[in-house]
C-alpha cells in the first residue's frame, strides 16, 4: 500500500522536463494549489533536496501522486489534464 501526504495532488513526470529544479517547481506549484502553506512547502523542498536525484524522486512520490503514464499511451483514454483542477477530467 502506498501513502502520499497529498494523495489528491497529481503531478505528471513522464514527458515533462526531468530537471530537478523543474520537478521541484511543479510539485511546489501543485502543493500551493492544494492549499499547502509556505512552511509545509518549505518542508517538502528541504526534504527533497537533502540527497541525490533518486532521493528527490522518492520524496516527490511520498508527498504527491505521480502520474507516470506516457503521454503517447494516454492518447485514447479521453482524459485531459486540467491545471486548475489538478486532476484528469
Amino acid at each position: 500500500m502506498s501513502y502520499q501526504r497529498y494523495p489528491d495532488v497529481i503531478v505528471p513526470l513522464v514527458g515533462e522536463d526531468g530537471n530537478a529544479f523543474a520537478i521541484l517547481g511543479r510539485v511546489d506549484k501543485a502543493l500551493q494549489r492544494a492549499g499547502a502553506d509556505k512552511a509545509e512547502r518549505r518542508e517538502f523542498y528541504d526534504e527533497a533536496t537533502q540527497g541525490d536525484y533518486d532521493h528527490l524522486l522518492s520524496t516527490v512520490m511520498r508527498w504527491v501522486l505521480v502520474d507516470g503514464r506516457d503521454p503517447d499511451e494516454m492518447e485514447n483514454d479521453n482524459l485531459v489534464w486540467d491545471e486548475g483542477y489538478q486532476d484528469y477530467v
